[in-house]
């Protein structure tokens, strides 16, 4: 599913919160699998919910299914969707949470509309929540060539003067960008080619594989260009259906890795809108690869 959408998750999104207060305390002995070379986190979209409602019970939770770090979503820009309760805290008190729940937190997504109207205080917030990476959730939807071509001046802007801050800006795209298309050519190679690896790097969201795209075949033809990941898979039978990382799914993950490298990853966050029930088996397959 599209975040930029804002599209309500299925029923057992609604019922994460029974998932996480029902598992079994057999399943909360994570802590002591191997670490992969590229720390594991999750996207906090995925649990927005239960997030907006307890905050430290749920990143808890979490970080006892083994994962180590959380991308979070900027409350101001996401207010509206669910992340209302967290506008009362400052970016200081926000980490402070996170840390006593022994995650780190070093990348927070952030709308278009923020990074475009107030970006001085976005940056301020980052540096007070002690992040390395800002991304850019969406917004180069444009629908003609020279549309696509001034968002992408604008995020090379933005993301200038968020370099000049001592962070690092990042796009984030959705299965969009690839079918929508530009003389033949999908607009996220359209965007590569005008975004300025300077200024601004690439999250890829793996899910594009439900429209015929691969992560790893783009780490391999731009190296270098990207910080993190979103990781999701999808039955081989249903591409619609969410399934836990490594369970018979259509992404080839030892590939991915091997690529990843190339690409220049950093971090990678598992993200399973549809059915977050997957997220402990998820983490517990990449600790094993």
């Amino acid at each position: 599913m599209q975040r930029r959408k804002f599209i309500e998750t299925s029923a057992a999104t609604l019922a994460a919160m029974g998932f996480l207060s029902q598992m079994p305390i057999s399943l909360f002995g994570m802590t002591n699998l191997k670490s992969k070379k590229l720390p594991i986190g999750f996207q906090s979209y995925v649990l927005r919910k239960e997030i907006n409602k307890d905050i430290s019970g749920t990143l808890k939770s979490m970080y006892q299914f083994g994962y180590e770090h959380v991308e979070m979503c900027s409350p101001a820009g996401y207010a509206p969707y669910d992340f209302a309760a967290l506008t009362k805290y400052s970016g200081k008190e926000l980490k402070q949470m996170i840390d006593d729940s022994g995650l780190g937190c070093y990348s927070t997504h952030f709308t278009w509309n923020e990074l475009t109207k107030n970006l001085d205080e976005r940056i301020d917030f980052a540096h007070q929540l002690g992040l390395k990476h800002m991304v850019c959730s969406g917004g180069l939807y444009g629908k003609t060539l020279d549309d696509l071509k001034n968002q992408c001046a604008i995020l090379n802007k933005i993301g200038e003067k968020i370099t000049s801050s001592g962070l690092i800006a990042g796009y984030h795209n959705h299965n969009g960008e690839f079918e929508q298309k530009k003389d033949g050519k999908p607009d996220y190679d359209i965007i590569l080619e005008n975004l300025d690896p300077t200024y601004v790097k690439m999250q890829f969201q793996v899910a594009a594989i439900q429209v015929g795209y691969k992560a790893a075949d783009y780490f391999r033809k731009f190296p270098g260009r990207f910080i993190s990941a979103h990781l999701s898979d999808f039955s081989s039978t249903n591409k619609n259906k969410q399934v836990v990382l490594g369970d018979n799914g259509i992404v080839d993950w030892k590939d991915f890795y091997a690529a990843a490298k190339i690409g220049g990853l950093k971090w990678v966050y598992v993200e399973m809108e549809s059915d977050p029930g997957t997220l402990e088996g998820s983490v517990k397959y990449l600790k094993s690869i």
